[in-house]
């Protein structure tokens, strides 16, 4: 068969789907929602790659994996090499194959993308991940030998975990400082059990420790110890990973009524303190019956698809644009409408509503159309004159948003700050002074995983160049 014949025969191969709990059963439950692939279905989507000489998929990769590498070793049953082959730029293989945009990534790249239906790197990567925690065979990337040069890392979240592994294999002493009792920052205490399983984050943070990297955890820089202090004991170079934790609360009247709260605290309670679990757990948490969430990204469909599941009668998300225009993974939208969330687009709440002990019992709204383009790129919504109308509520989760929590930055007024309180660093992740570096939330603003770590990973060769003069 020629080569041309091949080709043809791979790109009629369907996409094939992942295998998902039903809608009406995991509304009701915390297990995760999607069920990954057999190995016959891996195999055949491996065999939809085109292998390409010049894969752009690897472009829309923020750490460049060598996707067509590791895909094209699933297609010859060699899982072991394959996850070892995501590791040497991945650490987190599991996590990113399922919080990962891949849509709008490298699967947004992918050249049989154009004419088809692009190769589900995403459920690929996952697949060998959860292969090797499976069949218990722990890989770790080769380092160079210790060299006793020291750095810190602040926040064990995607940013930090990628920067202190990827100065662990060059032979650093790494030493990352976390303010939480568990590691993995967003991705334990932001994505519900139902995406992200706690226990696939543990195992992945578990290579850190096979690359001999320290954690010291319940340390918030800043309070226990300071930035300067770090350096006095020994720290050559400093790595910001801290995301950004302040939420952004909505500005209307009624906003401090007692069931209007953050998503931060909301999901927080849930998914880093098991308030999903109480009593068993001694995390009370809010069970609204008819819970609203302000917001279209993937925080507020975390938010409203974990009120479901901890008994709401009704979940409305209310969100000012229209439904194209939600910056939420498409997959999550299409989960949050199978699971029965109301979407109530194009409307904008105008005010909170309480009753005389000052809980919040109704959402003033107003219905919004679409008008000329904004900065964003997007047409911007506009208030329809007389379309008020209320919606029932006990519980209104903001969901629009965080800024940077200044905990950190405000003990250490050298670093340059934006006006929103993020760190300022060049594209190699290096701020004002020399020796600290910074990546993640706490320099772009709420993001995703992948860009996060992306972002630890440059910063890391940045650092790695600046650290080579101490080494004797």
């Amino acid at each position: 068969m020629s080569e041309v014949k091949k080709k043809k025969r791979r790109v009629d191969i369907p996409r094939n789907k992942m295998l998902e709990q039903n809608p009406n059963l995991r509304n009701k439950n915390f297990k995760e929602v999607n069920l990954g692939y057999t190995e016959d279905i891996a195999k055949a989507e491996a065999e939809r790659c085109l292998q390409c000489a010049r894969p752009l998929c690897v472009d829309g990769c923020p750490v460049n994996i060598d996707i067509p590498g590791f895909i094209k070793l699933i297609k010859e049953g060699n899982y072991r090499a394959s996850v070892e082959r995501i590791k040497d730029f991945n650490i987190l293989p599991a996590v990113c194959g399922r919080v990962c945009p891949q849509e709008v990534q490298c699967e947004g790249k992918c050249v049989l993308g154009k004419k088809f239906e692009p190769v589900a790197i995403g459920h690929l990567e996952r697949y060998v991940a959860d292969w090797e925690r499976e069949n218990k065979i722990f890989s770790c990337p080769e380092c160079k030998a210790q060299n006793n040069i020291k750095a810190a890392i602040i926040g064990l979240g995607p940013a930090g975990i990628t920067c202190a592994a990827e100065l662990a294999k060059e032979g650093y002493d790494i030493t990352i400082f976390e303010a939480f009792h568990e590691g993995g920052g967003v991705l334990v205490y932001g994505i519900p059990e139902f995406r992200l399983p706690k226990e696939i984050v543990a195992t992945e943070i578990n290579t850190l420790e096979m690359l001999n990297v320290n954690i010291r955890y319940n340390m918030v820089i800043g309070k226990i110890i300071t930035i300067e202090d770090l350096f006095n004991k020994g720290y050559k170079s400093i790595f910001i990973g801290i995301g950004a934790g302040t939420p952004i609360f909505l500005r209307v009247p009624g906003a401090n009524l007692k069931g209007v709260i953050s998503a931060n605290e909301y999901l927080t309670r849930i998914n880093l303190m098991k308030g999903y679990d109480f009593p068993n757990y001694k995390t009370p948490i809010n069970l609204g019956k008819f819970v609203t969430v302000i917001g279209g990204g993937n925080v507020a469909m975390d938010a409203a698809r974990s009120a479901l599941r901890l008994g709401a009668e009704k979940v409305t998300i209310v969100y000012r644009r229209a439904l194209e225009q939600m910056p939420a993974r498409k997959e999550e939208i299409h989960h949050a409408q199978e699971e029965g969330i109301d979407f109530k687009l194009l409307t904008n709440p105008l005010q909170f509503i309480g009753d005389i002990s000052g809980n919040v019992i109704e959402m003033e709204v107003i219905k919004m159309e679409l008008g000329e383009l904004d900065a964003s790129g997007r047409a911007r919504p506009i208030p329809i004159e007389n379309s008020e109308f209320r919606i029932r509520t006990d519980l209104i989760i903001n969901a629009i948003g965080n800024n940077s929590n200044p905990l950190l930055t405000s003990t250490y007024p050298k670093l340059e700050l934006n006006k929103w309180g993020n760190i300022i660093t060049d594209d190699n992740g290096k701020t004002n002074i020399d020796g600290i570096y910074a990546g993640g939330d706490i320099v772009t603003g709420s993001a995703t995983v992948i860009s996060a770590m992306g972002a630890g990973r440059r910063a890391a060769k940045a650092m790695n160049e600046y650290l080579i003069q101490f080494i004797e």
